[in-house]
C-alpha cells in the first residue's frame, strides 16, 4: 500500500508541474510570439496549435489527470498521522481545480470560437479581435501561477513526508 501511495503522489506531483509548464510555455513563448505576427499567421497558427493539443496524452496524462491523481492521492493519504500531506494535497487540488473553471469558462470558449470562426466571412483581423489574446493571456498567466502553486505545495508535501506518509 505503502509503493501505491508513493507512485500515485509522484504522478500527481509531476502531472501538475506537466500542466504548470505547459501554460508557462504558453505565457512566456506562444504568446508573445504569436502577439508579432500578422493576423492570418496568428489564426491559423493557434487553431492548429490548440488542435493539435486536444489529444488524449495531454487531456488524461495532464490536463484531466492530475486532478484525479491528486484527488486519489489525498483519497490513499487520509491517515491520522501529524506528518500527512493531506492538508498540502488540498491546498494543491483546490488551486487545481480553480485553474480548471478558468480553462473552461475563460480559455476553451475562446479557443473554440477561434476554430469555428470562418475567415472567408469573418475576416482574420475580425476574428482575432474577437479572440482578445490580451484577456487570454491575462488569464492564462493565472493558471500558471496556479498551477505551479498547486505543483510547489504536492513538491512540499512530498518532501515534508519524505516521500511515503
Amino acid at each position: 500500500m505503502e509503493i501505491l501511495r508513493l507512485v500515485v503522489f509522484l504522478a500527481a506531483t509531476v502531472t501538475t508541474g506537466m500542466m504548470a509548464g505547459i501554460f508557462f510555455a504558453y505565457s512566456n513563448s506562444i504568446m508573445p510570439g504569436l502577439r508579432r505576427v500578422d493576423d492570418d499567421t496568428f489564426v491559423r497558427t493557434f487553431a492548429a496549435l490548440d488542435r493539435a493539443i486536444l489529444n488524449p496524452l495531454f487531456l488524461v496524462g495532464g490536463f484531466l489527470g492530475a486532478p484525479v491523481l491528486t484527488g486519489l492521492a489525498i483519497v490513499l493519504h487520509v491517515v491520522d498521522d501529524a506528518r500527512s500531506p493531506v492538508p498540502w494535497m488540498a491546498a494543491a487540488l483546490v488551486l487545481y481545480l480553480v485553474t480548471f473553471v478558468i480553462t473552461v469558462a475563460v480559455n476553451v470558449p475562446r479557443n473554440d470560437a477561434l476554430k469555428a470562426a470562418d475567415p472567408a466571412t469573418a475576416g482574420v483581423a475580425a476574428i482575432r479581435a474577437a479572440f482578445d489574446e490580451r484577456r487570454w493571456a491575462r488569464w492564462n498567466l493565472a493558471r500558471t501561477v496556479l498551477t505551479t502553486a498547486a505543483f510547489a505545495l504536492l513538491a512540499y508535501g512530498l518532501v515534508r513526508t519524505g516521500g511515503l506518509a
